[in-house]
C-alpha cells in the first residue's frame, strides 16, 4: 500500500474532439420538375421538355410516350378535330374478375372512356378521319369499344369520302379481360381497311411505341403507308417470348423501327417534329392532288366542244 504519491507535475486534460459536420441538407426538387430520359440518363426539365420539344429528348432524341390528346395537338389543327362516338363503353360481357373496377378507375385517372379517340379533323388544311390510340389506358389495349370505334371511324371515312390516319399505340394488343370478342375485333378492323384500300381512299398508318399484339397484327399493318416513329416497339409478341419459343438470341434491335424499315416492313420512320407535315404532304399525294387534278380534268372536259358544236369549213377545190 502506498503512503506518499508524488503529485503530477501537470494535469492531463482530455483533448477536444472537434464538433462534426453536419451533411447538407439535400434540397427537395418537386415532383414532376425533372424528367429522367431513360435513354440516356440525363435530368430534363420537364416543361422545356414538353412544351419546347414535344416530349423529345433534346440531348439524344428520345420520344417519350404521350397520351392521345396531345398527340392530337401535335398532329391536328387547333379547333378543327370533332369527336365521334366518344359515349360508347365497355359493357364488361365475361364479369372478369376486377375487369369493371380497373376500368372505371382508369377512367378517372385517363378521362378517356375507353383507350381510343377517334373523329374528323384537318390536318394542315387537309381534312380526314383521324384515330389515335392512347397506352395510358390500360395499354392501348384493343378490346370492343376499341374495335368498334376503328372500324366505324374507317367506315366513315369510306362513307365520306375522307382519307383515314391512325395512330396506334396498343401495346397490350387485344385486351384478354374481354377473351374472344376482343381477337374478333381484329378481324373487323381488317377488313373495314380492306373496304377501304377498295375504295381507292388512302389509309396512313403510324406506329409509336410500343404497338404489339393484336393491334400491330390487324388494322395497324394495312395502312398504304407506314410510319414509324424513331425507336418504336413493334411486333406482335415480346422478343423475350421469341427467344424462349425459338431457342436463339435475337438480332440486336430486333423489333425496332429502324430494324423493321431496314427489312422492309416500314416505308418511313419520322421524327415527331416533322410528323405533321409528312402526314399533310402525304395527303396531297395520295388524295388530295389526285382529286383536284380530276376536277380539273372535268372542267376541262365542259370546255372542250363536242363534234356537233364544231364547224366543219368546205375543202378547198382543186386549183382553186
Amino acid at each position: 500500500m502506498t503512503w506518499f504519491s508524488r503529485p503530477k507535475r501537470y494535469t492531463k486534460l482530455g483533448r477536444t474532439q472537434p464538433p462534426e459536420a453536419e451533411p447538407p441538407k439535400k434540397k427537395d426538387i418537386p415532383e414532376g420538375v425533372m424528367t429522367k430520359c431513360p435513354s440516356c440518363g440525363q435530368l430534363l426539365y420537364t416543361k422545356n421538355l414538353e412544351e419546347n420539344n414535344n416530349s423529345v429528348c433534346y440531348l439524344c432524341d428520345y420520344h417519350f410516350r404521350i397520351d392521345a390528346r396531345r398527340r392530337l395537338a401535335l398532329l391536328v389543327d387547333a379547333g378543327s378535330f370533332v369527336e365521334t362516338d366518344a359515349g360508347l363503353v365497355s359493357a364488361d360481357p365475361l364479369r372478369f374478375l376486377d375487369y369493371a373496377r380497373k376500368v372505371e378507375a382508369t377512367r378517372r385517372k385517363t378521362g378517356l372512356a375507353d383507350a381510343v379517340i377517334c373523329g374528323v379533323g384537318e390536318i394542315r388544311g387537309r381534312r380526314a378521319v383521324v384515330s389515335v390510340s392512347d397506352f395510358n389506358f390500360m395499354g392501348g389495349s384493343m378490346g370492343s369499344v376499341v374495335g368498334e370505334k376503328v372500324t366505324r371511324a374507317l367506315e366513315h371515312a369510306l362513307e365520306a369520302k375522307l382519307p383515314a390516319v391512325s395512330v396506334s399505340a396498343g401495346g397490350g394488343g387485344a385486351r384478354m379481360h374481354e377473351g374472344m370478342l376482343s381477337l374478333m375485333q381484329m378481324a373487323k378492323t381488317s377488313a373495314a381497311a380492306g373496304r377501304l384500300k377498295e375504295a381507292g381512299i388512302p389509309f396512313i398508318s403510324i406506329f409509336t411505341d410500343p404497338t404489339m399484339g393484336g393491334v400491330a397484327a390487324s388494322y395497324a399493318s394495312l395502312g398504304d403507308v407506314l410510319i414509324a416513329e424513331p425507336g418504336a416497339m413493334i411486333g406482335f409478341a415480346g422478343p423475350r417470348v421469341i427467344e424462349q419459343t425459338i431457342h436463339r438470341r435475337l438480332p440486336e434491335g430486333f423489333q425496332r423501327a429502324e430494324f423493321l424499315l431496314e427489312h422492309g416492313m416500314l416505308d418511313m420512320i419520322c421524327h415527331r417534329s416533322e410528323l405533321k407535315d409528312t402526314v399533310a404532304e402525304l395527303l396531297d399525294l395520295l388524295w388530295y392532288a389526285r382529286a383536284a387534278l380530276a376536277a380539273a380534268r372535268a372542267e376541262a372536259a365542259k370546255l372542250r366542244p363536242r363534234n356537233d358544236d364544231v364547224i366543219h369549213l368546205p375543202k378547198p377545190a382543186a386549183g382553186g
